[in-house]
């Protein structure tokens, strides 16, 4: 019967990949097809070809990613016609990575997010949702090696079928070796995890759990989920995806293309700002400073004194005549220049306008006082000729000088009395922690400074603001062709007519919804995902809600685990500068997760005995499973490693050190092992990963060998919350390395 069921499951699942490669040939030549269009010298018709070129482009790149376990389950149905359009021989629905239908387009795979396909996750015996059995499928590569069955109709268990059952798919996607980079969990989603993962878009929804139990999982695939059951409204929007780092985001970067969606932007939090990537970590007490929400007003006064009115009246040359420049002409047009209540920037052309347009009435009065034939006509040649003139520019300038945010910010920290100045009510020990040189880097705390002030100071260039516009007005009166173009093409439903019309414009941009959001600072997308959120200063949050206005918000994280300087101790607290001002008060979801996945039940006892006994936090979880070995401990990290290879098991190993410490054991670990040690993001896929307890936020191994644990403790205020993290990080394997006491809470 076993060998019946898995060739049956073998020849449909040859039947469903049948059909996916004839979609991707049949893709194949419809982009051949467009390439081939002959459009002439037309802007707007290139801008078509190339438009409906990208779909396809996309739709095969698509067809692509989900080769791999393009299905993993069926659902076996109880006879009611209601539940999918199926023969009552064929009384099955099968669940899948996308949807497919054979060339009648009748279904024969279901897309996993589909409310049709919400049994597999959710039926139980107690509740079985109109199924009578729910099978996985075990693949490698495109054939189907294993099938298991959970059974919820006794009568299913009469003869040869009662050899299929259990739930050893999830068990063997837990205690499988890592790769070095996060898969999908889509196969053996929980039933606690669909029910997180299908909510609805609107509000703040926080999604609180302990180390494994699968936080990160569910949002990438709530994010997969949202995308495809909210296409309309997040498809010319966007959805964002915040994580604590480079090797995070490396992490997961392949998690949704498998789940068939491309469309999201991946940023950690130095990357939030466009054209900084910043990567380094203050130390707690600066880094404490920046995030408070008193930097704000710092940074908006900056942004107002940069606006001096001179003291005395300036003599100015222009073309052989001598001006007197009065400080009321200056101080009149600034004040008709912030009237208009627009940013900085934008707001000094305004000002810069009105200066010349004053500056040119003078002139003309002393022309014709000196004699010169001269009217009011002139006035336009006399205002060229001061924009032109280095005393008017320098005089101007010095007055209302345009500013980046960089330029803004780099000369806070290098300017002591300007600090001074800007901040009256902070003593000499806070302005010494900003205090550091123009050309010095940004770090992760700079990246929401940046952000407000360029929404104080708006856009640098005028013709840069200008060309924004036109491209806006250019892509309203584009919308209607753009759905002549999808009839002519009849391709509806692969596209709509707004997304259409941004590549009409003979000066749009040409990128993705992705590419444009990540390089536009002004962007909104209509749904934020931030991962270790728990970590985020109010600043952060700040710059958050500035990227997601609507206020639609998936934020998961574990409060116990919170090691930055800024970090909150609850929810409400953390939320306070999302929600503020919010028309809906301060209202916010909470789920909780509550079985521990990855992490074996002897790592996960150390891990939160010794977060208790440092007062954390703790959200309790039920681990699932044991692992063989016990966790050891041992005096020295070269030892460690040499000990784990010598297992013979394979899988990842990393090694979690301080960040003081990091040169040092790397310098060891290299001498020792050479080209098998990679440090940071690079060492993911290294047979041995060499990173800090701030670059380990998020990421599992099958074997972690924690450098120093009471150093990690000692390192900071919240080095507690770093170990538990850092612990917690193993999906088979813990190794302490100490030669003295281990922290309180830990026996082993």
């Amino acid at each position: 019967m076993v060998d019946r069921e898995l060739v049956r499951e073998q020849d449909y699942v040859a039947g469903l990949y049948a059909r996916l490669d004839a979609l991707k040939l049949e893709a194949e030549q419809q982009l051949d097809a467009v390439r081939l269009l002959d459009v002439g010298g037309n802007h707007q018709g290139r801008s078509e070809r190339d438009t409906f070129a990208r779909i396809y482009e996309d739709r095969i790149v698509q067809l692509r990613e989900v080769d791999e376990r393009l299905a993993f389950g069926r659902l076996e149905l109880l006879n009611e016609p209601s539940l999918l359009e199926t023969s009552e021989d064929e009384p099955f629905r099968y669940i899948g990575r996308i949807g497919l239908r054979d060339e009648d387009l009748q279904p024969i795979l279901l897309d996993w997010r589909v409310p049709q396909a919400s049994a597999f996750y959710q039926a139980t015996a107690a509740n079985p949702m109109g199924t009578r059995a729910r099978r996985h499928l075990v693949s490698k590569g495109r054939r189907v090696i294993r099938v298991e069955d959970e059974i919820f109709d006794a009568s299913l268990l009469e003869g040869d079928t009662a050899e299929l059952q259990g739930e050893g798919a999830l068990l063997a996607a837990l205690t499988a070796q890592r790769t070095g980079r996060m898969s999908d969990i889509v196969a053996t989603i929980q039933a606690e995890q669909d029910r997180i993962i299908r909510s609805d878009l609107r509000g703040v929804l926080v999604v609180q759990g302990g180390p494994g139990t699968g936080k990160t999982a569910v949002a990438l695939h709530r994010a997969a989920y949202l995308l495809y059951s909210n296409r309309e409204r997040l498809n010319g929007s966007g959805v964002l995806i915040v994580g604590p780092s480079r090797s995070f985001l490396q992490y997961i970067e392949a998690v949704l293309p498998s789940l068939g969606e491309t469309g999201v932007v991946l940023s950690s939090v130095g990357q939030l700002f466009p054209g900084v990537d910043a990567t380094i970590e203050d130390v707690p007490a600066v880094a404490r400073l920046k995030g408070q929400t008193s930097m704000a007003s710092v940074i908006s006064r900056a942004v107002r004194s940069r606006q001096r009115v001179p003291a005395e009246p300036q003599e100015l040359e222009v073309s052989g005549d001598r001006l007197m420049l009065d400080p009321h002409l200056i101080q009149t047009a600034m004040v008709r220049a912030r009237e208009g209540g627009k940013p900085y920037n934008e707001a000094r052309v305004t000002f810069v306008k009105n200066a010349l347009a004053a500056l040119s009435r003078e002139w003309l009065a002393l022309l014709k006082a000196n004699g010169n034939s001269m009217d009011n006509s002139d006035l336009p040649m006399l205002r060229e000729d001061l924009r032109s003139s280095e005393d008017v520019r320098v005089a101007l300038n010095t007055a209302w000088l345009p500013l980046t945010p960089e330029k803004l910010l780099q000369d806070l920290y290098a300017r002591p009395q300007w600090l001074t100045e800007l901040t009256p009510g902070w003593s000499d020990e806070q302005r010494a922690l900003l205090r550091r040189e123009r050309d010095a880097p940004f770090t992760i705390s700079d990246i929401p400074l940046l952000d407000e002030a360029a929404e104080h100071l708006g856009e640098y260039d005028a013709v840069d603001a200008a060309q924004k516009r036109e491209q806006k007005q250019q892509r309203k009166r584009d919308i209607e062709n753009a759905e002549a173009a999808i009839k002519n093409m009849d391709v509806g439903g692969m596209v709509n007519a707004k997304d259409l019309a941004d590549n009409f414009a003979e000066f749009a941009d040409r990128g993705t919804t992705a590419e444009r959001a990540a390089s536009d600072r002004a962007w909104t997308y209509g749904h934020v995902v931030v991962d270790e959120a728990q970590e985020l200063s109010p600043m952060q949050w700040r710059l958050l809600l500035r990227r997601g206005p609507l206020r639609s918000f998936t934020i998961v994280g574990d409060i116990a685990q919170a090691a930055s300087a800024s970090a909150s101790t609850d929810w409400q607290t953390a939320l306070e500068p999302l929600l503020k001002g919010s028309p809906e008060g301060d209202r916010w979801r909470l789920e909780e997760l509550t079985v521990n996945y990855r992490t074996p039940s002897q790592i996960a006892a150390a891990a939160e005995s010794m977060a208790i006994a440092h007062g954390l936090p703790v959200t309790p979880s039920r681990a699932v499973r044991e692992s063989e070995w016990p966790i050891s401990v041992l005096a020295d990290v070269v030892h460690a490693v040499t000990v784990e290879r010598g297992l013979g098991v394979g899988g990842t190993v990393a090694v979690i050190v301080p960040d003081s410490q990091i040169d040092e054991v790397e310098r060891r670990l290299v001498a020792e092992f050479g080209g098998a040690i990679g440090r940071g993001s690079r060492g993911l896929t290294s047979e041995v990963a060499l990173i800090t307890t701030q670059d380990a936020k998020g990421l599992e191994f099958d074997a972690v060998i924690v450098v120093d644990p009471a150093g990690i403790v000692e390192s900071s205020e919240r080095g507690a919350g770093a170990l538990y993290v850092s612990m917690t990080r193993a999906t088979q394997r813990l190794t302490l390395v100490s030669a003295g006491e281990l922290p309180a809470g830990i026996t082993v």
